[in-house]
């Protein structure tokens, strides 16, 4: 499916399943959250914590898909479609990045 498919698609199961958006300020609280429960698995998969014996299910896929159902309500709310905005944001980055990452010596 497409970005733009899937921004539908959340549209259609918030106004049925889920009967209506939470605000905006929810959502991005709601966000944070589930930002935070990626950062979590993160830290401890390829981090340097250790996983708690009620934390040994956890489920990385999972978790960003909730982040990106998340941010695509708060992109519908805000009337922002994802897929364009992502094109031009690539556009921009390759213009600006064209040759900082080659140069980088970081990088090499």
């Amino acid at each position: 499916m497409t970005i733009t498919e899937a921004q539908q698609i959340i549209d259609r199961w918030i106004n049925t399943t889920g009967i209506r958006y939470f605000n905006e300020l929810t959502n991005t609280a709601i966000l944070m959250e589930e930002v935070g429960e990626v950062a979590r698995i993160m830290a401890r998969k390829y981090g340097e914590q250790s996983f708690k014996k009620s934390d040994e299910q956890v489920d990385l896929a999972d978790e960003m898909a909730d982040v990106l159902f998340v941010l695509m309500c708060l992109a519908n709310q805000t009337g922002i479609d994802l897929e364009e905005a992502l094109a031009k944001n690539l556009e921009k980055k390759t213009i600006r990045d064209a040759e900082r990452h080659k140069n980088n010596e970081k990088l090499k």
